[in-house]
C-alpha cells in the first residue's frame, strides 16, 4: 500500500490546486468507498457539497482536507446541536479524510476527463483555477473517503487531526516529532526492530518498503531485538528512515505498477533506487553478497545476510 512518501506526493500535488476551492457537486458511484464514513452516501454528499477546501494535511499514510464553509450547520446535523460531542466537534471543525488503502488514487482532472474505476467524484470550483474535478479511483476498494470531526492532538492541543487519525503517532518528517520520546519508546517495546517500525502507534508512515531500505542503510537486521539496540544505532536508524523518505519524495515515490500514481496520474521512480526491497537474488550494493527475502508478518523482509546480521548475544524472535 502507499507509504508516507507516496501520500506526501499526493498531498503536495493537491495543495496548490484545491486550496480555496468549493465542492460544487459530489457523486458517489460505489458506497463501499464510504466504509469509514459514519452515514449513508446521501449524508456524505449533503455535508460535503458547498464546503470550501483548505490546505491538505497528512500524518503518516493518512491524508485529509480540512473543510470550511457551512461547517456549523453540517456538524450540528451530524452530531446534534444540543449534544456535548456535537458542540465539541463543531468547535474544532471537520475534514474530508482520504485513505488510499492498497490501490486508492486521488486524481486531479479537468471537468472533461473521466477515470475508469472512479468511486467518488467531486466537482470543484476554484476562484483562480476555475472548474476542476477530483476523482477518487480505487481498483481493489480497500481505500475510502469519509467526513470526520477534528480533535486536538494530545501533545500539541492547538493543532487538530481527524478523530480516526488521533491514535496514529507522528511520523519522522513531522516538525513536532519527538526524537527522544521515540527512542525511549523503541527501547521499551520488547519486540524486534522491524515490528516496532511498522507499529503505527509508535511511529507512522513506515511500511514494508521503507523499513527494509532504512534497515539496510543502517546495517541492522530486521529481527534484531529492540532492547538490544544501542542508542547510537537507534539514532542512526531514525536518520536513515528520514534519508530514505527524503530520497523517495525527491523521486516521486515508489511505483511498482499503475496502482500508485500522483495527482496527475504519473508514476514515481524511486523503484529504480531500491537497494534491497524486491531485489532478492541480486547482489547487495554495499558488499556484493546476495540479497535475501524471508517471510515476515504475511509479507517479506529483504536484507543482506552479510551486512545485516543479528548482533551476537541478542535475543532473536
Amino acid at each position: 500500500m502507499p507509504e508516507l512518501p507516496e501520500v506526501e506526493v499526493v498531498r503536495a500535488g493537491l495543495e496548490p490546486a484545491i486550496t480555496g476551492a468549493t465542492a460544487a457537486s459530489v457523486t458517489v458511484f460505489d458506497e463501499r468507498s464510504l466504509r469509514r464514513h459514519d452515514g449513508p452516501s446521501e449524508d456524505f454528499i449533503d455535508r460535503l457539497t458547498a464546503r470550501t477546501f483548505q490546505a491538505p494535511q497528512r500524518r503518516g499514510k493518512f491524508l485529509w482536507i480540512p473543510l470550511g464553509g457551512p461547517a456549523d450547520e453540517a456538524l450540528e446535523r451530524a452530531a446534534g446541536a444540543d449534544d456535548d460531542a456535537g458542540a465539541s466537534a463543531a468547535g474544532h471543525g471537520e475534514a474530508l479524510v482520504a485513505h488510499l488503502g492498497m490501490s486508492g488514487q486521488v486524481l486531479l482532472r479537468d471537468r472533461s476527463t473521466d477515470d475508469r474505476l472512479t468511486r467518488i467524484r467531486i466537482e470543484l470550483d476554484h476562484p483562480d483555477h476555475g472548474a476542476l474535478r477530483l476523482n477518487f479511483v480505487d481498483q481493489r476498494i480497500f481505500g475510502s473517503m469519509s467526513l470526520d470531526s477534528m480533535l486536538p492532538t494530545l501533545d500539541q492541543p492547538h493543532l487538530t487531526v481527524p478523530s480516526q487519525v488521533a491514535h496514529i503517532a507522528r511520523d519522522p518528517l513531522d516538525p513536532h516529532f519527538d526524537d527522544a520520546k521515540f527512542l525511549r519508546a523503541l527501547k521499551a517495546k520488547r519486540t524486534t526492530v522491524k515490528r516496532a517500525m511498522l507499529d503505527q502507534t509508535l511511529v507512522s508512515g513506515i511500511g514494508n518498503i521503507y523499513a527494509d531500505e532504512a534497515l539496510w542503510a543502517a546495517q541492522i537486521h530486521y529481527n534484531q531485538p529492540t532492547e538490544s539496540l544501542s542508542r547510537a544505532r537507534a539514532v542512526l536508524l531514525l536518520a536513515e528512515v528520514r534519508a530514505v523518505f527524503a530520497k523517495a519524495l525527491a523521486e516521486g515515490g515508489t511505483s511498482f505498477d499503475a496502482q500508485y500514481l500522483n495527482v496527475n496520474g504519473e508514476s514515481g521512480y524511486f523503484v529504480h533506487s531500491l537497494n534491497v526491497y524486491g531485489q532478492q537474488g541480486k547482489e547487495c550494493p554495499r558488499c556484493g553478497r546476495e540479497v535475501i527475502r524471508e517471510q515476515f508478518m504475511n509479507r517479506g523482509s529483504h536484507f543482506c545476510g552479510f551486512c545485516q546480521r543479528v548482533r551476537v548475544g541478542a535475543r532473536a524472535v
